[in-house]
């Protein structure tokens, strides 16, 4: 495939539009074209190690899950690590693509592979998605009724003139026994004040308006975090042995929450891969499972007799790597190779 094509594909596989604002994503380095993808190079972090295991492998992408571009590069030389990544990558013709946060918040990412440690459960968003737009970039919509005609006229033609106006209508409307008409129309924020200085010149228009805000639609199942109910209550004990068992891990941190045992029944867990304090905040769960937490967050949650699970950042999402090669394989019709790195490792082990 061709690398326009490629990146075509694994947008339509995640939309970019559902990645956190102050994330990096998307298309990152890109060697000139025309460039063919023929080995898709999957990894979690991309180091230095794993850049030399990708220039070895012949790879003509890597889809690096975190951006190793994510603060803005003054300069591209080979005094620091993340600039000579962008250069061995320009130097090798190797594209750099990172969906992040995009992968946190689809049906089939991080985070729904992160619940399959749990046993058998029923997951739903802690933050659910909105849909990108709908049905317009319109934010707000305007109502107000008016009995005088010719007036009227003249109050719309003035509004027809204001740009980011759309779905503009007018109605007849009875209003305490008189006839009227009613103006609706949508607008965006900057439009609407303009609107509303209009409006305002007339008071009895003015005292009539309505300003109602559109909502977006929220996606089904799509969102960041989950809230997982268990279909049968266990121990918390047995809960941290089906996580290091779904995660190859050895060990993870615990946190008892104030009142608990391992022997305590977990029913309800919420759990965000890698840094999960500001998604996992404030919900009620019997246990919060993540890669990490601020020691406060921690000493929060343990207030409210919460017990926490921590397996450092990107053990809790490294693993999905082997579920997105299979089922990238199909979304891309196997019409390139897909390879996980061996080299990308979490940086942190026990001395």
């Amino acid at each position: 495939m061709n690398l326009g094509e490629l990146v075509s594909a694994l947008n339509d596989f995640a939309s970019l539009s559902l990645a956190e604002n102050w994330d990096n994503v998307g298309l990152l380095v890109e060697p000139s074209p025309p460039h063919t993808v023929n080995t898709l190079f999957l990894t979690n972090d991309l180091t230095e190690d794993v850049m030399e295991e990708a220039v070895q492998k012949k790879a003509d992408l890597i889809l690096s899950y975190h951006p190793p571009i994510f603060t803005p590069l003054k300069r591209v030389t080979w005094k620091t690590w993340k600039e000579r990544l962008v250069v061995r990558a320009l130097e090798n013709r190797i594209g750099i693509y990172s969906p992040h946060t995009a992968y946190d918040a689809i049906p089939h990412g991080v985070n729904n592979w992160l619940t399959k440690g749990l046993g058998d459960c029923t997951s739903i968003p802690l933050h659910p998605s909105a849909a990108p737009s709908h049905p317009t970039k319109s934010t707000h919509r305007v109502e107000f009724c008016a009995n005088n005609t010719e007036h009227l006229d003249t109050v719309l033609s003035k509004i027809k003139t204001i740009q980011e106006i759309s779905c503009l209508a007018t109605l007849p409307a009875r209003v305490e026994g008189e006839e009227q008409t009613r103006v609706s129309l949508n607008c965006s924020q900057k439009a609407l004040l303009e609107v509303v200085a209009i409006l305002s010149q007339d008071n009895p228009l003015y005292h009539k308006t309505e300003i109602l805000l559109l909502q977006k639609p929220l996606l089904p199942h799509t969102g960041m975090g989950r809230l997982c109910a268990l279909s049968e209550p266990v121990s918390l004990s047995d809960i941290i042995e089906r996580v290091k068992n779904h995660l190859k891990l050895p060990y993870v941190r615990l946190a008892m929450g104030v009142g608990k045992t391992v022997e305590s029944p977990v029913k309800k867990v919420a759990l965000c891969a890698g840094s999960g304090s500001s998604i996992l905040k404030g919900t009620e769960a019997d246990l919060y499972l993540t890669g990490e937490m601020s020691h406060h967050d921690v000493l929060d949650a343990v207030a409210n007799g919460i017990s926490v699970i921590l397996c450092e950042h990107s053990n809790t999402e490294r693993g999905f790597l082997s579920e997105l090669r299979d089922v990238l394989a199909t979304h891309l019709l196997n019409k390139v190779s897909i390879l996980v790195s061996e080299k990308d490792r979490d940086p942190l082990q026990v001395a």
